[in-house]
């Protein structure tokens, strides 16, 4: 069956990523949101090398857009549910490379590039995490537009940010903007923004990259006040007693020396409830369903926030199982 299976993989896939495929690889569709896709929707394809063969981290990956150019090349520390690691490469559909990022645990660390469709240098710049936001904030060295006119120069000058739906590679229209003084490479005093998508703009005030205040405005001129971008949506009482009650709740099947990992994606909604649960990936005997179960039937979240409104939040969760011999 594993033969027939991969086979198909070889027919549906086009031709310029069956020369990147071996027999232990992975390839999956993606759409233009980074969710699986399939050979109707699909906008990128990911391919996992040494996918099949266990204990083998860091694994490469690669993602291609549907014309068949290289959207992305690094590694990841999981084979599934990518964790991003080291040194990751993007590319324009041009051809022309679009950022180069370096990872720690998925996380964007250290120096940090970017450069315009053109071929342009964009941003030169560096990730800074100060374990506040789910983000991480950004020196702004040097900065030019598109046209090759320097705005940010040694770390001062006046700097736009271009927000996009989706993240990197998986960026597609844009989303909106954010404007303001750079000083000592660091966001300094009034910053304003709209969010296109959700109508929402924003006026935040800062010292030495430190935001002090915000106010955002939502599409019914609602004012919301904060002090803080992003807030990641948390159990009432505590990951640990999600933990708990998932290791709890969860029964494991009746099958002896049964181990691997469920990975399972949730969304938990404004009013705290959660929705739209997906077993990205289980190990048979029903295990997804049952991670499924358990997940739905913990109540008591506290909603994600951005810019002091809340916001749908998606979340991902890995359920290690192992029975007994």
């Amino acid at each position: 069956m594993k033969s027939i299976l991969f086979s198909l993989v070889f027919l549906f896939i086009p031709k310029f990523c069956v020369s990147q495929l071996s027999a232990n690889d992975d390839a999956v569709y993606l759409d233009s949101l980074n969710n699986m896709g399939t050979a109707e929707n699909y906008k990128y394809i990911r391919i996992i090398k040494d996918y099949k063969i266990p204990n083998k981290e860091p694994y490469q990956v690669k993602v291609f857009y549907k014309s068949g150019k290289i959207a992305m090349a690094g590694a990841t520390s999981t084979r599934i549910g990518i964790t991003k690691t080291g040194t990751f490469l993007y590319f324009h559909e041009n051809g022309k490379r679009k950022s180069i990022l370096n990872y720690e645990k998925d996380k964007q660390v250290g120096a940090y590039f970017e450069f315009h469709e053109n071929g342009n240098k964009k941003l030169e710049g560096e990730w800074i995490d100060d374990n506040k936001t789910v983000i991480p904030n950004i020196k702004v060295k040097n900065c030019w537009n598109e046209d090759g006119i320097q705005t940010v120069k040694e770390g001062s000058g006046f700097f736009e940010e271009i927000y996009f739906q989706g993240s990197l590679p998986y960026r597609n229209n844009v989303n909106g903007f954010g404007k303001g003084k750079i000083v000592n490479n660091l966001k300094d005093s009034i910053w304003s923004g709209l969010n296109k998508k959700t109508k929402i703009s924003y006026i935040e005030n800062y010292k030495n990259g430190e935001l002090i205040s915000g106010v955002s405005i939502d599409s019914n001129k609602v004012e919301h006040k904060y002090s803080v971008t992003e807030i990641r949506p948390i159990p009432k009482k505590g990951m640990d007693n999600f933990n708990r009650h998932i290791a709890k709740t969860f029964r494991c099947p009746n099958v002896e020396g049964l181990r691997g990992k469920i990975y399972v994606t949730f969304v938990v909604e404004t009013d705290g409830s959660i929705t739209d649960v997906k077993v990205l990936r289980d190990i048979g005997y029903g295990t997804g369903a049952e991670a499924i179960r358990a997940v739905t039937s913990y109540e008591g979240w506290i909603p994600g926030e951005q810019r002091g409104i809340k916001v749908r939040c998606k979340f991902s969760l890995p359920i290690s199982v192992q029975t007994t011999r």
